[in-house]
């Protein structure tokens, strides 16, 4: 009787996970996961959403190796809330194979934006030779009006659009991140608005201080050309780069507002680079603490950030969505050692911070 019933448990398992055609075809359903997403846990705060975005996509409508609606489906899919299409204005090796205007790649990934419900905001490239290097127009509505001789000229035909503007992988190709004084003019006229202080795999220090230096937006992309989980695994904290945007809404209207009032994160690595006042916000909305006793308290990290801490020579670590048991830290304070708030400078919070929420 007992093997009867597990056998009947074992077929009831398996019709459970498969759908019956017929006499001679069972489908798998189970096995399909272009509709499972990957959730990213990091909190909000002062009555914004964080918001995980990547500004920097290419497709095969330049020199990138998927079709537009691949990085919409595998956007959705690792837990991403917007992504912005930015292939190049001046390089498109495919472009006697793949038809289309500069546009054609927006336009066939929002028809997939919108069946899913995902936010695609629509970008290019203006791709030159240092010293001007690559930027991306955000939130334009035509990107063909772009393509014109005089660069400076295609970045004021897209700020004629409202256009968010980022300057690219400042230390690329040729390792070294110069502020050259074509970036100077345009940054005292406001016609650069943020720049990537991560670009793809590699990450440009001295780009931490131009954000304070000239009140830019620090932003983490991928700037990705292959499959996205070719290159990057997820998992413990490690995840492709991102940049945390604080909106008011989830919305692209909500987005643009706030890359442009420059209320953003980079995330990569592990490693936050940020406004001190945003990171610290991030932090305490991450870590829930709860006191044992007199020595004794325990640190929940509720987020998908892992965080570590010094404090009186001390190192501690608080691993993504687990709680730590660690004696209270002493006075002194108390540095975040993979959040940055500068070239050199990681983000430092007085211990009274501390006592506060204990």
């Amino acid at each position: 009787m007992k093997h009867v019933l597990f056998c009947l448990l074992l077929a009831g398992s398996v019709v459970a996970q498969a759908q019956i055609r017929n006499d001679e075809l069972v489908e798998l359903t189970h096995m399909n996961q272009s509709n499972v997403r990957t959730e990213i846990s990091i909190p909000g705060f002062d009555g914004y959403e964080t918001l995980k975005c990547d500004f920097h996509i290419h497709t095969v409508f330049s020199d990138g190796s998927v079709w537009p609606t691949v990085r919409v489906t595998e956007a959705w899919q690792e837990g991403l809330d917007a992504i912005a299409m930015t292939d190049h204005i001046e390089y498109r090796p495919n472009k006697n194979v793949v038809i289309g205007d500069l546009n054609e790649s927006y336009k066939i990934a929002k028809k997939q934006a919108d069946k899913i419900g995902f936010i695609l905001i629509q970008g290019t490239e203006i791709t030159r030779s240092k010293p001007l290097g690559h930027l991306n127009a955000l939130f334009i509505n035509d990107a063909n009006v772009l393509d014109v001789k005089d660069p400076l000229v295609a970045i004021d035909k897209a700020l004629e659009q409202g256009a968010f503007i980022q300057w690219n992988h400042p230390g690329w190709p040729d390792d070294k991140s110069t502020l050259y004084p074509v970036h100077e003019e345009l940054l005292k006229a406001g016609k650069i608005h943020a720049v990537e202080v991560l670009n793809y795999m590699e990450y440009y220090p001295i780009a931490f201080d131009w954000c304070n230096q000239y009140g830019i937006a620090p932003m983490a992309n991928t700037d990705i050309h292959e499959l996205i989980s070719g290159d990057y695994r997820w998992g413990g904290g490690k995840m492709r780069p991102m940049t945390l945007v604080f909106a008011t809404d989830r919305s692209e209207k909500g987005i643009k507002e706030a890359l442009f009032a420059r209320r953003t994160a980079a995330l990569f690595d592990g490693k936050l680079v940020g406004k001190a006042e945003y990171l610290m916000k991030l932090i305490q909305s991450s870590l829930k603490i709860r006191r044992i006793n007199d020595g004794t308290i325990e640190v929940t990290n509720t987020s998908d950030i892992p965080y570590e801490m010094t404090n009186g020579g001390k190192l501690y670590f608080f691993p993504c969505r687990k709680t730590v048991r660690i004696g209270i830290p002493k006075e002194g304070a108390l540095v975040f050692e993979n959040c940055f708030v500068g070239m050199n400078q990681k983000l430092s919070i007085p211990f009274e911070w501390w006592s506060s929420i204990l």
